[in-house]
């Protein structure tokens, strides 16, 4: 390969990874919170631009990046051979990690930067808000079909690469430790936000109680199920391919399903400081719902169905609980553009919370219907 992007910082990363052809242009991609994200073009010998996608993994959060990568490793390659046996396109509809040189699935450079590369899924688009209801139903479809499609993998066999990610009792314990060392000094101007996590202390404990007591079980979960990390056909805006697969490991459907209703079922944006345009839509969490259970196509359960309004409550509280103790922490976990950023996405969710709880008996209506 020819190195024509001679001034590039990403110059000894790029070198390390298998890509195929001429090295024409990078860019910074993406809009996530966590990881580094660049875009790679490459013209191939036969004069296409073949586009990679490069990440630097942020292993202040991922500890441990190798298991990251063995987890999308497995899952993967799964997916890859069953969306062939159904006769899909695995290059569209899964991720295709692109390995190194020397047949790694990442590369660490001498400053302890973890970096992975995939192939770029052409003729696709990702979509940050609902923008009509179709691709929140599309989305849902996706999350549901992939719950299905990992039914049979086993999912004791995935590493755990961020401990009691969705436990949400632990992530309250968490929260408590934020408020009592307040490091950023910020408590005292917001005891209301502190108090209205707190008063729902009984409430986060649902889920993992139902665990213990062996009545749910633990399934191959994403586990950052928002509408960005589903890819859409850029012409038939159909659901295409989950991505962003950084956190799959074992966890409770309801967390899926959970995370979307707290990202898409709403009419606002996740960090909107004017909450009056901040709204839980019911039409969106009703569609949602059956986006959802047909993908996952009869691989869930009466009860985890009736549960549904739970995990919608209780993904969209431990969001908002993490977004506000990580403003009392001094920001150092999610990127902020500004001092408040963290506080208004916190608000957000507690708006979505309390408009759940004024609509409950509505929601386990919904539920009890596809019971």
């Amino acid at each position: 390969m020819e190195n024509t992007v001679n001034n590039s910082p990403l110059m000894a990363v790029v070198s390390q990874f298998d890509f195929v052809g001429e090295w024409l242009e990078d860019r910074s991609y993406g809009t996530g919170h966590i990881n580094d994200t660049y875009l790679l073009d490459f013209k191939e010998g036969n004069g296409e631009v073949h586009h990679y996608v490069l990440q630097r993994i942020n292993t202040d959060i991922f500890k441990n990046p190798h298991e990251v990568m063995e987890n999308i490793h497995a899952v993967t390659e799964f997916l890859s051979k069953r969306i062939s046996l159904e006769g899909g396109d695995p290059s569209r509809e899964t991720l295709k990690i692109v390995k190194t040189k020397t047949g790694g699935l990442g590369y660490e450079d001498e400053k302890g930067n973890y970096w992975r590369a995939y192939d770029f899924i052409k003729d696709s688009l990702a979509i940050d808000m609902v923008e009509k209801p179709e691709q929140f139903y599309e989305s849902a479809v996706a999350f549901g079909s992939f719950q299905a499609a990992l039914a049979d993998f086993p999912a004791d066999s995935l590493h755990a690469t961020i401990p009691d990610f969705h436990n949400t009792p632990k992530r309250l314990e968490n929260f408590k430790a934020s408020v009592k060392n307040d490091l950023s000094k910020r408590a005292k101007h917001i005891q209301a936000d502190i108090d209205f996590v707190l008063e729902r202390e009984a409430f986060t404990h649902t889920l993992m109680d139902l665990y213990e007591a062996g009545k749910l079980p633990l399934k191959v979960t994403h586990n950052d199920t928002k509408l960005n990390n589903v890819l859409f056909d850029k012409d038939t805006e159909k659901a295409l391919c989950v991505i962003d697969l950084d956190t799959i490991m074992p966890g409770f459907a309801l967390d899926d399903f959970g995370d979307s209703i707290r990202f898409g079922a709403t009419t606002g944006a996740e960090d909107e400081p004017d909450l009056s345009k901040v709204n839980f839509s019911y039409d969106l969490y009703e569609l949602y719902t059956k986006g959802f259970l047909k993908g996952a196509d009869g691989t869930l359960s009466d009860l985890e169905i009736s549960l549904f309004p739970v995990g919608a409550k209780m993904m969209t509280l431990e969001c908002g609980m993490r977004f506000l103790g990580d403003y009392l922490d001094g920001d150092t976990y999610f990127k902020t553009a500004h001092d408040n950023h963290n506080l208004d996405r916190a608000r957000t969710q507690f708006k979505l919370v309390s408009d759940m709880e004024a609509q409950w008996a509505k929601l386990e209506e919904l539920s009890k219907k596809y019971i």
